[in-house]
């Protein structure tokens, strides 16, 4: 399992915007192949700041399967307007559970 943490800073004002966009862009998750779980988190620190939370089955069912297909660009569509600039991408692997 990988999980994808993706930091979005977006324009200031826009949080609503990107707030309704990101909801209407759970659906092209859930129908993704290979997305396991997607959340979103707003820092408190930091208002303008997003964090997406997406667990795929693998690494290749985000870089290849997801990335640049139709899903993709209709995500995209949805909430890149409010992009304060490019989202910060990593992917994860579980190395510990403590609870």
């Amino acid at each position: 399992m990988i999980l994808e943490i993706a930091q979005i800073d977006v324009k200031a004002g826009s949080e609503a915007e990107f707030e309704a966009g990101i909801k209407q862009a759970a659906e092209i998750f859930r129908a993704a192949k290979g997305c396991v779980s997607f959340a979103v988190r707003r820092s408190v620190e930091k208002p303008q700041r997003y964090r997406l939370l997406i667990e795929w089955e693998t690494l290749e069912a985000h870089t290849k399967d997801f990335t640049g297909s139709q899903a993709w660009k209709d995500y995209r569509a949805l909430v890149s307007p409010c992009f304060e600039a490019p989202p910060s991408v990593e992917h994860t692997e579980l190395v510990l559970r403590a609870f």
